[in-house]
């Protein structure tokens, strides 16, 4: 096992036990979870939330302590991936829905760093 091999994997789980953190952190706020790990339209939809019709379209960014660039790498690129898997999801969704918006949390440990409203999905 070569070491960054390692590291992947450990990048991996890091971003996997972030995932877990976010969604159970929602589900204690009311929203359901939808989806994890969508992929659909070129894209991957971290975490689907849904509550009284609002959807959340959830990109988790798990980072080291002092790291807050997250928001940076969801860019203009990753933003236009992120649509088009969200619309893809929309168009799988059978249920009604108010609105619908992307947000970014960036997870440090324990800390979570909402932004809601992250972009506005073009």
């Amino acid at each position: 096992m070569t070491d960054t091999a390692a590291l992947r994997r450990r990048a991996v789980a890091l971003g996997a036990e972030a995932e877990r953190k976010v969604a159970q952190a929602l589900q204690s706020d009311g929203w359901c979870i939808r989806s994890r790990n969508w992929r659909g339209g070129g894209g991957e939809l971290d975490l689907v939330a849904e509550k009284a019709g609002c959807i959340r379209f959830v990109e988790v960014k798990a980072r080291s302590s002092g790291d807050l660039s997250g928001l940076e790498s969801v860019g203009p690129a990753k933003q236009r991936k992120l649509s088009r898997a969200a619309e893809a999801w929309l168009c799988d969704w059978s249920g009604p829905f108010v609105e619908a918006s992307f947000t970014v949390v960036l997870v440090q440990g324990d800390v979570f760093h909402w932004i809601d409203n992250a972009f506005d999905g073009a």
